[in-house]
Order: structure tokens, then sequence, then C-alpha cells
């Protein structure tokens, strides 16, 4: 799995972070999404899938590694 982040359509819900702490952060200044882990471990996929359901900008993608 590979994640990429819109920091433009991020609107600061903090979503992300509540589902996939270990992938997703937020700058403190704003609360812009911060991408920790652009490439996590599988068992962390599902948090991930989850983070990017949830996310009400849509500003997370997720694609197959190349």
């Amino acid at each position: 799995m590979k994640i990429t982040v819109d920091q433009d359509k991020c609107c600061g819900a903090g979503s992300c972070v509540l589902s996939a702490p270990d992938v997703f952060d937020q700058r403190d200044e704003d609360g812009v999404v911060v991408l920790l882990d652009p490439a996590p471990a599988e068992h962390l996929h599902a948090a991930v899938q989850e983070a990017a359901d949830v996310c009400p900008a849509a500003a997370i993608a997720l694609s197959e590694p190349e």
C-alpha cells in the first residue's frame, strides 16, 4: 500500500489521526495532515483504509506500490 495526502485539500478534522495514529499526524499550527509513513506495514492497512474512507475532505489517496 502506498499513501499520498493532499495537504491543500485537508480541512484538519483529524479523523485520520484517530484511525491510524502510527501513519498520520497533524501540524500543530493549523491541523493539516502530516504523513508519517507513506508505505505502512500490512497490519496497519485496515486502519489506513478506514482513515481514507472517513476523511471528510478526501485528502488521502491509496494505491498499490509500483
